[in-house]
């Protein structure tokens, strides 16, 4: 394979992650360096007060250069999906260190107008969707009162109970498909989100299915999680989405609230950046022994994931695809969850019992009481895509491109 320059646009980019794309971005960047003999360039940005607006820093993470646009906190609304000062740093970037293509994760802060920096360079552009935020002005379809929106497709006149200007955000909502269409190849990453997206108008010069990878068990991974349950058979719960209406938590806690068996063991991580997600969050009245795990990168979800058996994903609002289910079925972690879209996509991610979005929790009580009568039926550890194989088919994707 020849050498070839590859641009990673995403808001976030190491050294500064944070969220799921961010870590899909960076891994399979990584991969594709290492292993497929490409040159990566991330574009991300910062916010700092202390340096002019507009300011491009150079970093190193990985091998990778980052090139950090200081954002200025006062910023217009439109300027968050349509920023003429990022489109010309980005061209002169793409002049100064020419790509050969341009890959685009989630833009939002940066805005759409890159893709027209990269075509009128002849570019080819790939856009890959890890949340509704080209088709939801609030980015995850969740409407001011926590509830999810459930639209499909999304008809823009019903939105108008959720913008703060209609007019602005159909501006918004018909700048952005127009951008997206310019682009050559869009990815999703299952097939509930490119169901949902095509048909509300996110479509471009090919749609594909591109399913994210997972940080995969490390090979003693499974010697901890046994001689975790050889010290302590109890069995230990896990939850990671915080203390939120919209990840399910008021189900959750009132659930364990009503359990009559109190045997067990429950980690609540918090994944906030400064430590404070479960500060004052009252859960005395929860039956079992919860405390509370700090916040876990790449390199240390193992020591997280060994101290549990079932993972609780409760989502409220259906979910472009779900990394932590898969994380955890990789790992023989059973997981109780909510039929929430891009999430149930594996097989082995299906739970003895699906919950529908709005069940109470009086039917996660009943569940959790059967588990608790069989504290020991573990699942068999399932196959799941790793970042390997997800830059393995990237690679291929883009064959037609630059090849």
């Amino acid at each position: 394979m020849s050498f070839k320059h590859i641009f990673v646009v995403n808001v976030f980019f190491a050294p500064h992650s944070y969220g799921g794309a961010t870590i899909v971005a960076e891994e399979v960047s990584v991969e594709l360096a290492k292993n497929h003999n490409f040159m990566i360039t991330a574009i991300s940005t910062i916010c700092r007060d202390d340096i002019a607006p507009y300011t491009v820093l150079k970093v190193e993470r990985y091998g990778i250069a980052n090139y950090l646009i200081n954002l200025p906190k006062a910023r217009n609304y439109t300027e968050v999906y349509n920023n003429p000062q990022v489109d010309e740093i980005v061209a002169r970037l793409i002049d100064a260190l020419s790509p050969d293509l341009v890959h685009l994760h989630c833009i939002q802060d940066l805005g759409a107008g890159i893709i027209g920096s990269a075509k009128r360079r002849d570019l080819p552009v790939v856009l890959s969707i890890h949340d509704f935020w080209w088709i939801c002005e609030r980015q995850f379809m969740i409407k001011p009162s926590g509830a999810y929106c459930a639209q499909s497709p999304i008809k823009f006149e019903n939105c108008k109970g959720c913008v703060t200007n209609i007019t602005n955000a159909r501006t918004r909502f018909d700048y952005l498909l127009e951008q997206a269409s310019k682009v050559d190849i869009l990815t999703y990453p299952s097939n509930f989100a490119k169901d949902l997206g095509a048909k509300s108008g996110l479509n471009a010069g090919k749609n594909v299915v591109w399913q994210n990878g997972v940080t995969t068990p490390n090979i003693d991974f499974f010697k901890q999680q046994e001689k975790r349950r050889q010290i302590d058979p109890r069995i230990s719960f896990g939850f990671v989405g915080g203390p939120s209406q919209i990840k399910g938590w008021p189900i959750i806690r009132k659930a364990f609230t009503r359990l009559k068996q109190d045997g067990f063991v429950g980690h609540l991580v918090d994944g906030s950046l400064d430590g404070t997600w479960w500060n004052n969050v009252d859960i005395s009245t929860m039956k079992g022994d919860w405390k509370i795990h700090p916040r876990y990168n790449q390199a240390t979800m193992d020591v997280f994931y060994s101290k549990i058996d079932v993972l609780l994903f409760m989502s409220q609002w259906k979910e472009t695809y779900g990394l932590t289910i898969r994380e955890a079925i990789s790992r023989g972690i059973r997981v109780i969850q909510t039929n929430s879209g891009g999430t149930i996509e594996h097989e082995a991610a299906i739970a003895q019992e699906m919950f529908e979005i709005g069940d109470g929790p009086e039917k996660l009580t009943f569940q959790l009481e059967t588990l608790l009568c069989a504290p020991n039926n573990h699942p068999k550890p399932a196959k799941v895509k790793s970042y390997i194989d997800q830059a393995n088919e990237f690679s291929k994707i883009i064959e037609p491109l630059i090849f």
